[in-house]
């Protein structure tokens, strides 16, 4: 397996991170989540068993994250898809699988949109498109969102943070410029697949089938998982996404 991290230079000088494993096509592209880096436990299983299986995979970090150059409250949804859109241009070859999870999920549909002959499936893990404005700024007490709007920054509290999380404003309004969920249907040129937990208490089930309906595929399928939390990481989470990736592969017409 190809471990060693790697980095891409950035118009504006910035650096991404990331590793990448040469192999078959359809390749496999992990987009991570928000405050999330390429070491976590999805990235990094999907790593090795493609890595073991002779598959083409992609993971790295978005800039004010993990390895990558950058501040994390100096980023934007903008600014994270367009590090995505570098490295499937630069370091990704041929037609690709996106994986992302949470706000990677929103990524991949961006990326999608913006490079159709590319994606040949989709596999999103509690997809979480438009998430600042309609997931997190509903759930913003009244005082945090004073913070915000006076000093245009909030340190959110994060069960998967002890620190928290340092949230912009800036963040969510730029995130206005790539919502999606009242756009145009987004065509997929292979299968979709969508995975889920009932007892996910970031990103509704409601959000997700949302997220389905404005995606146009040859197949779209949303696999509610009983009890699954936000991260679905479990070892049998983890062997479902495994299945699923097979599933998606065999279905995007792509092979070698």
């Amino acid at each position: 397996m190809h471990d060693q991290i790697l980095h891409l230079a950035t118009a504006d000088g910035g650096k991404i991170a990331y590793r990448h494993e040469p192999g078959k096509h359809p390749g496999l592209l992990y987009l991570g989540g928000f405050h999330s880096d390429m070491e976590g436990s999805k990235a990094s299983f999907l790593h090795a068993r493609a890595a073991a299986a002779g598959i083409a995979f992609t993971r790295f970090d978005y800039r004010g994250h993990g390895s990558s150059s950058g501040r994390f409250d100096e980023g934007t949804i903008g600014l994270w898809a367009s590090d995505a859109l570098t490295v499937l241009d630069r370091v990704c070859d041929g037609p690709t699988i996106l994986i992302g999870s949470s706000m990677g999920g929103w990524i991949a549909m961006l990326l999608a949109r913006a490079r159709p002959e590319r994606a040949r499936g989709l596999i999103l893990i509690a997809p979480a498109p438009d998430f600042p404005r309609r997931l997190m700024l509903p759930e913003m007490p009244a005082a945090a969102v004073e913070t915000l709007r006076r000093e245009g920054r909030w340190d959110m509290p994060s069960a998967y943070d002890e620190a928290g999380y340092p949230i912009t404003l800036r963040l969510i309004e730029e995130s206005a410029d790539h919502e999606l969920l009242d756009g145009p249907p987004i065509p997929i040129g292979g299968p979709v697949h969508i995975l889920q937990g009932t007892a996910d208490e970031t990103v509704p089930l409601s959000h997700a089938m949302r997220a389905l309906s404005v995606l146009e595929a040859p197949s779209v399928t949303l696999e509610a998982i009983k009890g699954g939390d936000h991260r679905l990481s479990t070892a049998g989470d983890l062997a479902r996404l495994w299945s699923r990736v097979g599933e998606v592969r065999d279905g995007s017409g792509v092979s070698g």
